[in-house]
C-alpha cells in the first residue's frame, strides 16, 4: 500500500482548514504544558513592567531553504513579544544573520507597532543584521546580551555551533534564555546552556503556545493526526507479511 506524497499534502491541507474552523468554535483548546513557554511569558510580563529589554535572536536561516520553517517560528514569536512589549520603556530587539530575514523582522515590529497605535516610535535599528557568517552574527550580538538593560534573550531559528557563544553571554549576564534550534547538534548545545531549552518539534509550536491564533493551534492538531496515520501504515506494512503467511 502506497500513498502518494500529493495525497498526504492534500490530506494535511483538508485537515488544517478542518481545525481551523473547530479552533474558532473551541477556542479553549487544552495543549500539554510546556515550561519554557510559561517561563517565556512570564518574563515578558516582567520586562514591561521594570521596563527592561528582550532580545530575539533569530539565526541564520534563509527563506529559500529547509531552515525557512524555523525562521518563521522566530518571527512568530517576535510577533507575539512585540505586540506584548512593543511600549516598553525599552522595545525588543531583533537580531539576524540573513539580509532577508532581518527585513522581515522589521517588518514584523513596524506592524506590531501599528497595531498596538505606537507606530511613532519604532525605528529600523530595533531589527539588525549583526554579521553574516556565524561567529560573526554571534561576535555582534554579544554586546546586546551583555548590555544590563536585557532582562532575557530568545533564540529561536536556525542556528550553528554560535548558539553556545549567544547563550553562554546570556548566562553571564545573569538574563533568562529560551532556546531553540531546528538541528540536532544545536538542539544537544542549547538543552546544555540554555534555562529554557525547546526540544525537538517544540521549536515549531511556538505559535501555537504564544497564541498566535487557531491555525497554529490547528497546525499541531494536523502533525497529531498525520503522525498516528504514519503509525498505523508502519504497522500495517509489518504486520500484513504475517497476516499474508497465515492465510
Amino acid at each position: 500500500m502506497t500513498i502518494s506524497p500529493l495525497s498526504l499534502i492534500g490530506l494535511a491541507v483538508v485537515l488544517l482548514l478542518l481545525f481551523s474552523v473547530w479552533g474558532k468554535n473551541n477556542p479553549r483548546r487544552a495543549l500539554r504544558p510546556i515550561k519554557a513557554f510559561h517561563e517565556l511569558q512570564r518574563t515578558i510580563e516582567l520586562s514591561v513592567e521594570d521596563g527592561s529589554r528582550l532580545q530575539i535572536s533569530l539565526g541564520q536561516g534563509g527563506l529559500l531553504g529547509p531552515q525557512s520553517a524555523a525562521a518563521f517560528a522566530g518571527l512568530t514569536l517576535l510577533q507575539q513579544i512585540a505586540d506584548i512589549a512593543s511600549d516598553s520603556d525599552q522595545a525588543p530587539v531583533a537580531t539576524t544573520g540573513d539580509g532577508t530575514l532581518m527585513l522581515l523582522a522589521q517588518d514584523t515590529l513596524r506592524s506590531s507597532y501599528a497595531r498596538v497605535g505606537i507606530r511613532e516610535l519604532y525605528h529600523s535599528r530595533l531589527g539588525r543584521v549583526t554579521g553574516l557568517t556565524p561567529f560573526s552574527y554571534a561576535a555582534g550580538t554579544l554586546p546586546l546580551i551583555l548590555d544590563r538593560s536585557v532582562l532575557a534573550n530568545a533564540l529561536i531559528g536556525s542556528f550553528g555551533a554560535e548558539a553556545g557563544l549567544i547563550t553562554f553571554a546570556s548566562q553571564r549576564s545573569g538574563g533568562f534564555t529560551l532556546g531553540g534550534g531546528d538541528r540536532l547538534s544545536v538542539q544537544s548545545i542549547l538543552f546544555a546552556s540554555a534555562e529554557e531549552p525547546l526540544i525537538g518539534e517544540e521549536l515549531y509550536a511556538t505559535g501555537a503556545y504564544t497564541n498566535a491564533g487557531t491555525a497554529h493551534q490547528a497546525s499541531l492538531r494536523t502533525q497529531d493526526v498525520l503522525r498516528w496515520l504514519l503509525i498505523l501504515l508502519i504497522l500495517f506494512a509489518a504486520l500484513s507479511p504475517l497476516f499474508a503467511g497465515l492465510q
